[in-house]
C-alpha cells in the first residue's frame, strides 16, 4: 500500500509541473503540497488499514472542500 502512495505522489508531481508550466500557480502549489504529503506517507511504512483510513480521510476532506468551493465561492458564468 505504501507503493501506491508513492505512485500517487508521482502523478500529483507530474500534474503540479504541468500546472506550473501552464502558469496556474495556485493549483500547482496545491498539487506540490499533495505530492509532498503522499511522498512522506509513502515512506512511513504504516499498516494497510492505517493507509486506508488516511486515504478515506483525504477523500472526505476533498469532498467537503470541493463542495464548499462550488456552493459558496464559484461564480457561475457562461463561456
Amino acid at each position: 500500500m505504501s507503493r501506491m502512495y508513492r505512485v500517487m505522489a508521482f502523478w500529483t508531481g507530474i500534474f503540479a509541473v504541468l500546472f506550473f508550466v501552464g502558469e496556474m500557480y495556485e493549483v500547482s502549489l496545491l498539487f506540490f503540497a499533495n505530492t509532498a504529503a503522499f511522498l512522506g506517507l509513502g515512506f512511513m511504512g504504516l499498516s494497510e488499514r492505517t493507509y486506508l483510513y488516511i486515504f478515506g480521510a483525504y477523500l472526505t476532506l476533498f469532498m467537503v472542500g470541493f463542495s464548499y468551493y462550488t456552493i459558496f465561492l464559484l461564480e457561475p458564468s457562461l463561456g
